[in-house]
């Protein structure tokens, strides 16, 4: 079957070459003179009419030429088209550099190529060198290792061989100059020993694969041939292929370090081997979209030329239905040998070796910053996983992860963010910690004891059902029968849906149960399902109590059945949901293992970070159930340091998710709650104050910091700088309801930091005293202290802003404001 191009291929138009005729191939060379396209040099076009220059430009005055812009520095860090590291340019090696003219003898025995015959030929015995030719120890067949070919030799008249690159799994590779085109390099592949009937059929496999092939990052072919060499009664089959004039990948990691960092123009990075990564998974997609599987991928079978890559080698190529044939593999990127034996080689082995190689040459790599480490950690274990079912099952489902990874590695280390919707999760501007960014209600002055001292600010970590109804749920999956219904359904009726799957068969599926899961969990009525629940509880619905809970854990074990017991134990999604109950029921540390599975499996997601960051910052290192607390200062000094881990945790998983969209507002609000335990208010406001302006939760944060700089934090009163800060923020709000209840909040909150113990006698003489006194701080001027300069005016300040509110207030409500009002003026104080 012949290839066609399609409408946007270079394929059929004319060779770029100013000395030939011919016509670009489906390939990317010349049919004629069969040199590669991409390999031309710029010809400038003729000027044709439509590129004449408009009048007004024939008419402007000559211009001095423009300067030519110096050439951007290698490896400066900036992403391509792709949106991937663009890689540095690597020249063109001389020849001398890439070829030996010598053959370098192959290294350690092979298999017999002789039919049934399981003996290994090349062997070396007595310590001496491995033997290059003689007869198989089990079948007695004649074997012969050594090339065909020498430098100076031409093949088919047309190439001239130049010398030896490398003797490959199963073939000698020659770099040879094309004879017609005397600056143009090819490469010669034939086989190691011509006698070996299961290598010239992997060869013609080979060449048949090479010729169906067209992708940019694969090695291509550019031509086959037959040549008998002097000696030889046969001749051999020689497969023609483009040379690529680059450094292996396994040549770079054994360069130095000041030799790399020269090369990338910075130290070799994290995001330099996810790039490599994403372009080797490229290719192995489409390979993978062929019905083939690559099988033997390692850092020397990747070829860094220009600023991109090619995938070389393609020996080991094979169907991926194939199991009969010999496998050819590089051992330690393989999997194991049982493996190998009883399942033989399928996409997620592609998969292992990717997951190898990325791991080979982040070895060599420059610490990376913060959480992307123990990402690539993560995202290396799922495809290296002994348990083939727990792999990545698609290159392009691990290439999202790398490019997911990628992202969190710049944002972490370079400060660039390109915020984008989850592949994995629904989008939520539903913000946990919310309180702290919520303006007070007027229950906020009611229900406590007169003259007592206003309540702290709310810097804990908000409650378990709280954070479970924030976090996001899975993007449903399409292929799902009823994953289009569940946009329409009404999440606060779940009991209606119940009843059509109960009466509908084809509605009971795994999208369908999760669903209803997440609606019996979360709705209002779920809102106190656990306060009692412990982690050493075998179920969860009993310990909340509630049949919400019972449902949504019913529905869960339903999706664990659809999926079957070789899916279940590998999907993400049904620990995100077991995190979510565990949640509700406060089964904290039980949610935190569930979710840090999830996070195994989709290392790249933001989702579960932020679930994991919360789950260390509510833990705070505190000891499991049933553990006493520490009696002795060895044992506090050990809940010291299991607190500053927690904390280190928690400050890691928010700063991944923060880093990477700022509009995430429910990671800056935990990173504000972690800074206020040390009661840094600075530090907190910093990182609500980087909540962008696009966000939903904008407002929100607006008001935290605020809350923050004014509030009470562990009975401490604000400093005056802060209440200055606090004063100019106050001003670029709206004048409403809810700044005169901000407004509130603070005169309370500076009021009972200054005022004396309740006794009349201190309190006359307080009430008298100016600012910049022993005992009475000076007050920032500006509107919100209307320059007071005594306790007597700020209580009057108070009194004043208490009275507004009891005109919002409802009749309920508006007595108690009005004799809180009251019990603050100055008359009542004394």
């Amino acid at each position: 079957m012949t290839a066609t191009a399609g409408p946007g291929s270079a394929a059929g138009r004319p060779c770029p070459y100013p000395d030939c005729t011919g016509a670009v191939g489906p390939t990317g060379f010349c049919a004629l003179c069969r040199r590669s396209a991409a390999s031309a040099p710029a010809v400038p076009r003729p000027r044709t009419p439509a590129d004449a220059d408009p009048p007004a430009a024939q008419a402007a005055p000559a211009q001095p030429p423009e300067r030519p812009r110096p050439a951007p520095a290698p490896g400066t860090g900036r992403l391509d088209r792709d949106g991937l590291v663009q890689l540095p340019s690597i020249p063109p090696p001389p020849d001398d550099e890439v070829v030996r003219r010598t053959a370098r003898r192959p290294e350690g025995g092979r298999p017999c190529g002789t039919p049934e015959c399981p003996g290994t030929i090349g062997v070396a015995y007595d310590e001496g060198p491995a033997p290059d030719r003689g007869f198989c120890p089990d079948c007695g067949a004649p074997y012969d290792l050594r090339p065909q070919l020498g430098p100076g030799d031409v093949v088919a008249g047309q190439y001239e061989v130049l010398g030896y690159l490398a003797p490959g799994g199963t073939g000698w590779v020659y770099l040879a100059r094309d004879l017609a085109l005397p600056d143009q390099r090819v490469v010669l592949k034939a086989l190691l020993n011509t006698s070996d009937a299961a290598a010239r059929r992997n060869a013609v496999e080979e060449m048949r694969s090479l010729t169906s092939l067209h992708h940019r990052d694969i090695v291509r072919i550019v031509s086959s041939t037959r040549h008998r060499a002097e000696g030889h009664d046969e001749p051999a089959d020689y497969i023609v292929m483009e040379y690529v004039a680059g450094r292996p990948l396994d040549q770079l990691l054994r360069m130095s370090d000041d030799a790399l960092a020269e090369l990338f123009g910075e130290p070799f990075a994290l995001d330099h081997v996810l790039t490599y990564g994403c372009k080797i998974l490229g290719a192995l997609e489409y390979l993978h979209d062929q019905g083939l599987l690559y099988c033997d991928m390692k850092p020397e079978n990747v070829i860094h030329y220009g600023r991109e890559i090619k995938v070389i080698d393609l020996g080991a190529v094979r169907r991926a239905d194939d199991r009969s044939s010999a496998l050819v593999y590089t051992p330690w990127y393989a999997p194991h040998r049982r493996e190998r034996d009883t399942r033989g080689f399928r996409v997620d082995t592609d998969l292992f070796t990717v997951g190898r190689t990325l791991e080979a040459l982040a070895r060599r790599a420059a610490p990376p910053a913060g959480l992307a480490a123990r990402s690539f950690d993560r995202l290396v274990g799922r495809a290296t996983h002994d348990e083939p079912a727990a792999r990545f099952t698609s290159a392009a489902q691990m290439s999202r992860q790398l490019w997911e990874v990628l992202r969190e590695h710049r944002a972490l280390g370079r400060g660039e963010r390109f915020p984008e919707r989850s592949t994995r999760f629904e989008p939520t501007a539903v913000l946990f910690g919310a309180d702290l960014g919520a303006v007070p209600a007027l229950t906020h002055w009611t229900g406590r004891p007169a003259g007592g001292p206003p309540p702290d600010l709310a810097a804990g970590p908000p409650t378990p059902q709280e954070t479970a109804r924030a976090l996001p749920g899975p993007i449903a999956d399409p292929a799902d029968p009823a994953s289009v219904l569940l946009g329409g359904l009404a999440g606060d009726a779940p009991e209606r849906t119940a009843e059509l799957v109960a009466d509908d068969p084809q509605l009971r599926t795994v999208e369908m149960a999760l669903w209803l899961c997440r609606s019996y969990l979360l709705r209002e009525s779920a809102g106190t399902a656990g306060t009692a629940g412990t982690a050493g509880t075998a179920g969860t619905a009993g310990t909340a109590g509630t049949a919400d809970t019972a449902q949504a854990e019913g529905w869960l074990a339903e999706a664990e059945r659809l999926l079957g017991p070789e899916t279940a134990g590998y999907d993400w999604r049904l620990p995100w949901h077991r995190g979510l109950l565990y949640l509700m029921c406060d089964q904290v540390r039980r949610a935190e293992g569930e979710f840090a599975a999830v996070y195994a499996t989709v290392p790249g997601e933001w989702a579960p970070k932020l679930a994991l960051g919360y789950c260390a910052e509510y833990l705070g290192g505190r000891p499991g159930p049933g553990v006493p607390p520490p009696a002795t200062d060895a044992e506090r000094a050990v809940a010291a340091a299991a607190e500053a881990r927690a904390e280190a945790e928690s400050t890691a998983y928010y700063e991944a998710v923060r880093e990477r969209d700022r509009a995430q507002a429910s990671a800056a609000f935990g990173l504000a709650r972690l800074r206020l335990r040390h009661g840094d208010r600075a530090g907190a406001v910093h990182h609500l104050d980087q909540v962008p302006a696009t966000s939903r939760t904008y407002d929100a944060a607006r008001v935290a910091a605020l809350r923050v700089l004014a509030g009470r934090l562990a009975g401490q009163a604000p400093t005056a700088d802060d209440l200055r800060q606090a004063g100019e923020r106050l001003a670029r709000l709206p004048h409403d309801d809810a700044r005169e209840r901000l407004v509130a909040e603070i005169r309370e909150n500076v009021l009972a930091g200054r005022r004396p113990p309740a006794r009349p006698a201190l309190w006359r003489y307080a009430l008298g005293r100016r600012p910049g006194g022993p005992d009475f701080a000076a007050l920032p001027p500006g509107e919100l202290f209307a320059g007071t300069d005594s306790l007597a005016g700020l209580a009057d300040l108070l009194y004043g802003s208490l009275r507004a509110l009891a005109g919002q207030a409802p009749p309920a409500l508006r007595a108690e404001l009005l004799d809180r009002a009251y019990a603050v003026r100055p008359e009542s104080l004394v």
